[in-house]
């Protein structure tokens, strides 16, 4: 059972907060009592996706404007937010891009633009706020990696590289730092509802992305996370079901995992021949 007051009055940054997950995630923090600082490089976007969720407490919404691919950004910004409200207990290192393209079709530049917003935000985020929290003795970092972070999706080779990395990473960290007093959480999403389905790694539509049928309800998954990082649970699997059993599979040799990802490979190889849908 969670402790419905887990979260009361607790100093959170969500990075990626204008839409989706982090939107999500954001909401549900300040529906449970948190202080949320939405962190996005849009002042404009920002200003718009907190100013929607002023109902929940003006002054426990708050913008923070920085762009997560840039180091000094990533660092004033932590380190302002924990000067002004006397401590950072939760940074969810959210904000990222899809990418679903051949390998033989990817550009140097679509690895850079990749790497740099879904790997190296989430290294500055990490790197600014461990020594924060070491001072003060507790935190909390969430990262947001995937379920391709865990197991391989055929034709994400750029985008499951930066999640693997992400994940590799955050289960290192947990387990370097159990012992003094700090927590590290992998949120590994499946399908979401969310604009992430719009956002390709060079800007460009590859085929007719759209939102899978089968997607999970962004504010059950921001529900379902935050239950499990109050439980301080390291990988956090979203939706549980059927995606634990799929990630299990694959470690395990299942055969049937085996068949599942060959097809989908032979689907979407078809489908972007078609230069149709592929997710």
């Amino acid at each position: 059972m969670v402790d419905p007051d887990y979260y009361k009055s607790k100093v959170c940054i969500v990075t990626g907060a204008n839409s989706g997950i982090g939107y999500a995630i954001s909401e549900e923090l300040l529906k449970r009592g948190a202080i949320v600082y939405m962190a996005g490089r849009s002042r404009e976007k920002v200003a718009a996706a907190a100013g929607q969720l002023s109902a929940y407490g003006a002054d426990r919404v708050r913008p923070l404007i920085m762009d997560v691919t840039k180091q000094e950004q990533v660092q004033k910004g932590i380190e302002n937010t924990a000067a002004e409200a006397g401590r950072l207990d939760l940074l969810f290192n959210n904000a990222g891009v899809g990418g679903t393209i051949p390998f033989e079709k990817a550009t140097l530049d679509d690895w850079k633009t990749i790497i740099d917003t879904n790997i190296w935000s989430v290294i500055y985020g990490v790197h600014a706020a461990v020594p924060i929290m070491l001072k003060q003795g507790f935190g909390h970092v969430v990262n947001t990696s995937s379920i391709a972070g865990i197991a391989p999706p055929p034709f994400q080779a750029l985008y499951s590289l930066t999640k693997y990395g992400v994940t590799g990473l955050t289960e290192c960290l947990r387990y370097e730092y159990a012992d003094r007093g700090l927590y590290f959480s992998t949120i590994c999403p499946a399908n979401i509802a969310t604009p992430i389905f719009n956002k390709s790694i060079d800007g460009q539509a590859h085929g007719e992305l759209r939102i899978p049928d089968d997607a999970y309800p962004v504010d059950k998954a921001a529900s379902l996370i935050l239950d499990r990082v109050a439980e301080h649970k390291g990988i956090i699997v979203v939706p549980e079901e059927p995606y634990t059993d799929l990630w299990k599979g694959y470690v395990l040799g299942n055969p049937e995992v085996e068949e599942r990802l060959l097809q989908m490979a032979r689907e979407r190889r078809e489908a972007f021949a078609k230069g149709g849908a592929y997710f």
